[in-house]
């Protein structure tokens, strides 16, 4: 019998699947990573979502492990490279979270925009702060889309429905995929030039380690709004908290951060800035999300298990 070990907190759709499939699944949610190196070998499935991180002494402890699966987007709390060395499948859910990550970029412009995170907070306070803080409307500015894929391009068309102008960089070819939606593919200066606010969608690869830096802020109009919901370590925290203070950015919004809690001084200042909104991570976390990245999960496992590669 197939076992299966469930290390982080996933759908239950997933966990009764597969048991009704006659697959053993023992669900341990926010195991340590002692236990974790400990009862790996006993398995031949790890699913894992973003908290745990496996690496190379993982992988060499599961000796029976023939399949990784991450309920989710990204890859970079796996060591793909040395998994699939030692033959191991990993498979994840990319297209599951799609439309939950697009409406909350587009929740996080419109927030940025007037200011509400701010303004709640001192409402909350005691103050009345009515005509302290004007804000702009999203109609008619120019969004940059950096990053074109599924997330990318669902961003895009949500920012066309509410009237702003879309204009999008990616390291391949986009123009076609680009201009079927109504949407501009520039070269990454032109987008750090002409956007009036600029959504982050890449992968966190070794070149995209703070892409966006003290020299991208630099070319950016005075007053952008920046929105991340991709990797935190995409844009160099530092520099942003400056160019917040300098007034080049007008505000920002994060979904994520280089440290996922913040752990140095200038983290927590980022965090707490005033013009700044910041959430835990929370792209995926919708319960529809949830449930399609465990249908998609458990189809591909399913597949997997039924053709015998396990």
């Amino acid at each position: 019998m197939v076992r299966v070990l469930v290390t982080d907190q996933v759908d239950e759709y997933i966990v009764r699947t597969l048991k009704d499939r006659g697959v053993e699944v023992d669900y341990r949610p926010g195991i340590g990573r002692d236990e974790l190196l400990k009862v790996v070998p006993d398995y031949e499935v790890l699913i894992v979502r973003g908290r745990t991180k496996v690496t190379r002494d993982v992988i060499d402890a599961g000796k029976r492990l023939r399949v990784i699966a991450r309920a989710g987007v990204g890859l970079d709390n796996i060591d793909v490279e040395y998994a699939k060395a030692r033959g191991i499948d990993v498979i994840n859910a990319p297209e599951g979270s799609t439309q939950s990550v697009a409406e909350l970029v587009i929740g996080f412009m419109v927030v940025a925009a007037r200011l509400i995170a701010l303004q709640d907070r001192l409402v909350k306070g005691g103050e009345w702060p009515k005509g302290k803080y004007v804000g702009t409307e999203l109609f008619g500015k120019t969004l940059g889309v950096i990053g074109f894929g599924r997330i990318g391009q669902r961003v895009a068309e949500l920012a066309r429905a509410i009237g702003m102008e879309v204009v999008a960089y990616d390291i391949v070819d986009i123009s076609s995929r680009a201009r079927a939606i109504g949407v501009k593919p520039v070269g990454f200066e032109d987008l750090l030039r002409v956007s009036d606010v600029i959504s982050i969608h890449v992968s966190l690869t070794p070149s995209a380690r703070h892409m966006i830096g003290e020299g991208e802020f630099g070319l950016m109009k005075r007053g952008v709004i920046i929105i991340n919901a991709s990797r935190g370590e995409v844009i160099d925290g530092k520099a942003l908290l400056k160019a917040l203070n300098d007034g080049v950015v007008a505000a920002a919004a994060l979904d994520v951060l280089e440290h996922e809690p913040p752990v140095e001084d200038w983290e927590r200042e980022l965090v707490n800035h005033p013009r700044v909104v910041v959430t835990p991570h929370i792209g995926a976390e919708t319960k529809e999300a949830q449930r399609r990245i465990a249908e998609i999960l458990v189809d591909k496992l399913l597949r997997i298990i039924e053709a015998k590669r396990i």
